[in-house]
């Protein structure tokens, strides 16, 4: 794979972000009710990202987008804890190391963010995912925290940001 860049995004982003997710989903035949692809951001991700302590990173190469992830204040929660959300990439970039840096990027903006715990939520299917959030940290919960509508995805990690500084 040629040079990745991973960025903030921008607007001109969203279609080929949303269109990235979509394939993600249907290639892998996740759930599409209670998950990230039923989210009615899915189509705005620039603007659902353009506040404070929130950030939504593309990943590209050659002009592409080939994945993505951010962070934002974990929804219905008044914890200072962020969430890692919708973090997804084509078959593609996997297994390319790329997922832990985007995680490192996030995690390391999470910080700068003042949060204190950094959430997330997935899909039992997705197997290196977990391993993944697992290798940069992550621990699993029994129960979901907040309320983000992701009715479908049962696996509930976090990580102690406080550790990481």
């Amino acid at each position: 794979m040629s040079h990745i860049i991973i960025r903030e995004i921008q607007k001109q982003d969203n279609p080929q972000i949303a269109a990235v997710i979509r394939e993600v989903f249907t290639v892998d035949n996740f759930p599409k009710t209670g998950t990230a692809f039923a989210d009615v951001q899915l189509d705005f991700m620039f603007e659902a990202y353009d506040k404070p302590r929130a950030v939504y990173f593309v990943v590209e190469t050659q002009g592409r987008i080939i994945g993505g992830g951010g962070i934002s204040q974990l929804e219905n929660s008044e914890a200072n804890i962020c969430e890692l959300q919708k973090m997804y990439f084509l078959n593609e970039a996997r297994g390319k190391g790329i997922g832990f840096q985007l995680i490192q990027k996030c995690l390391e903006k999470a910080i700068a963010f003042g949060y204190e715990k950094c959430y997330l939520e997935t899909l039992p299917e997705m197997k290196a995912a977990q391993h993944l959030y697992l290798k940069s940290g992550f621990d699993y919960l029994c129960e979901p925290l907040g309320n983000t509508g992701h009715t479908t995805c049962p696996v509930w990690m976090i990580t102690d940001l406080n550790i990481k500084k």
